[in-house]
């Protein structure tokens, strides 16, 4: 938490108001006969902390700027496979879609899922092999639809020409989005946990961003000179101005205004920064600083690009599932993205943990692990049947990765060779498959796009050595990383805060429903566990950094 400075009447720090308050002597200590996590000192408000609901308005419309860039980014990407390049109305009628999904997958897993503040959306871990199933000649984009000149959007020849290829998207989302509930409900998750260490995680998360290197620079080269603004606002307000406190003006309970200190840039880092290069292109659209002529450089900067998309698209407009027509399945396109829940189910568990630590709440229990993957399956199977062309995870991928690969002893000759090997076959092996498809022809065209799109997709082939080589070459449990890791879920028992934070809404399965049958499924909470001191939840001392005795069962 952040120390408020009230500065008028009432010298006592106030909870609930805006006030981000605590004291030094605060730091560290007991609740609930439990110990904070470290990182709960720096928090403005913690895990069962409810802040006053204007000041929840602004949380909220930031979470939905620092999803922006993602959950558009998804459908914009895909829009080339899918033949939309030449179509911004159809791409907005997919971004509403993803976000439409998104809100209610988000819901589903903070009220019944891991509980966690986690914002669902749509997932990059899809679309590697989503482009790889798009890219095989079954799916390839007629010639007429890649040039603007020659596409009627609303004909019927060119809807049907895009509804078909998300229809299949749709189809294998849903079918492995099957496999992901199974995997989580039933808790298989846990048991698979037991092979997949950091070394497996690694690159695998890793993998899932690096090909997409070239959309991301393609974006951001629209116009450098703003892209670099707003990277430098963000950066300015969240590492360098994150300890000043603004003052701002507070109308306290006791029915008088007076002012405190708030740690504005702290808190709305993105808003600001992005709502500042906004303005920044506002102003040079209006003064025509920016070039008019769509073929120029800088063009797509301005904020009056997509005036003729906002004329034409709807004011309200509500998504269904099936708006895009029935799913169809293929082979080729169900194991790819199979492939793809894999990798999202290893960084949400990554996800869980980093987070939970980050909120200073205990360590995911087994029950909320196997529910937080499973409601992920859910939040899946919506996106298949509303027709995102994408599914759903958690949104803090690489506060997962920093997580739990720093468990990982890589000093070793051994972790470094397969970290490294999976990472480079990860990037040359998809490259030369899309170079020489031909030399892969089995005879058998199902299986042919089967093995194309499994290994075209880079997180696939680099999660998969890294679990191969992990699980066979030789190392103890310490150097693998898999001591630390498997502690940290062993103790992730229930205490009294764990059930409070982790626990079904409305005393779900410990004051109500609290059948017998029911306390042996795998996602369900149990009452009555024994109770684990805080001190030994964490494997990390106050700096961040693990302590030297990895043996001790209690860590």
């Amino acid at each position: 938490m952040n120390s408020a400075i009230p500065t008028c009447e009432n010298p006592n720090p106030l909870r609930g108001d805006g006030v981000l308050s605590s004291h030094e002597g605060d730091k560290g200590r007991k609740k609930d006969g439990q110990l904070k996590s470290p990182s709960s000192s720096h928090l403005a408000y913690g895990i069962l902390d409810i802040p006053p609901w204007y000041l929840c308005i602004f949380l909220g419309i930031q979470h939905f700027l620092t999803a922006l860039g993602g959950l558009v980014a998804v459908p914009l990407i895909l829009a080339k496979g899918l033949c939309l390049q030449h179509d911004p109305l159809t791409q907005s009628y997919l971004i509403s879609t993803i976000f439409f999904v998104s809100g209610i997958c988000t819901l589903l897993q903070v009220f019944l899922g891991i509980r966690l503040p986690i914002l669902q959306g749509g997932t990059f871990a899809f679309l590697g092999p989503s482009l790889a199933m798009l890219s095989l000649p079954t799916w390839t984009c007629p010639t007429w639809t890649l040039n603007a000149s020659q596409v009627n959007t609303s004909s019927p020849e060119f809807t049907e020409e895009w509804q078909k290829r998300i229809r299949e998207l749709q189809g294998a989302v849903m079918v492995a989005s099957c496999v992901q509930m199974l995997v989580g409900f039933s808790g298989l998750i846990g048991f698979l946990m037991r092979f997949i260490g950091p070394l497996t995680i690694a690159p695998t998360i890793s993998l899932v961003a690096l090909p997409l290197f070239d959309s991301a620079g393609d974006d951001a080269g629209i116009h450098w000179g703003i892209a670099a603004t707003t990277i430098f606002l963000i950066v300015l307000f969240s590492q360098y101005l994150k300890n000043i406190a603004v003052p701002v003006p507070v109308y306290g309970r006791e029915k008088k205004c007076h002012t405190s200190k708030f740690h504005l840039f702290q808190v709305f880092p993105v808003l600001l920064g992005l709502c500042i290069s906004w303005l920044l292109c506002f102003v040079l659209t209006i003064t025509e600083a920016l070039p008019s002529a769509p073929t120029a450089y800088g063009y797509l900067a301005r904020t009056d690009t997509k005036g003729n998309v906002l004329s034409q698209a709807p004011w309200f407009r509500f998504p269904y599932p099936g708006q895009w027509g029935l799913p169809t399945i293929s082979l080729a396109g169900v194991f790819g993205i199979i492939a793809g829940v894999i990798s999202s189910m290893v960084e949400s568990i990554g996800d869980y943990y980093a987070c939970a630590r980050l909120v200073g709440a205990p360590p995911p229990p087994k029950h909320a692990i196997n529910r937080g993957i499973g409601i992920e399956g859910l939040g899946c199977l919506l996106a298949g049947a509303w027709g995102t062309g994408n599914g759903t995870t958690s949104y803090s991928e690489n506060v997962g990765a920093l997580g739990i690969t720093k468990y990982v002893d890589l000093n070793s000759s051994r972790n470094l060779f397969i970290f490294g090997f999976s990472i480079f076959c990860g990037l040359a092996i998809p490259n030369w498959v899309n170079k020489n498809p031909e030399r892969l022809h089995t005879g058998i065209t199902q299986l042919d796009q089967v093995i194309q799109v499994l290994l075209t997709t880079g997180m696939f082939v680099g999660g998969f050595l890294g679990f191969l080589l992990d699980n066979t070459i030789p190392g103890s449990l310490e150097e693998r990383g898999l001591l630390a890791w498997n502690q940290v879920q062993e103790e992730s028992e229930e205490t009294t805060k764990a059930l409070e934070v982790y626990g079904l809404p409305w005393g779900i399965g410990t004051r109500f429903c609290t059948s017998s049958c029911a306390q042996y499924l795998p996602f369900w909470p149990r009452e009555g566990a024994v109770g684990v001191s805080q001190l030994s939840l964490w494997p990390w001392d106050s700096s961040g950094e693990r302590p030297p005795s990895a043996t001790d069962t209690r860590m």
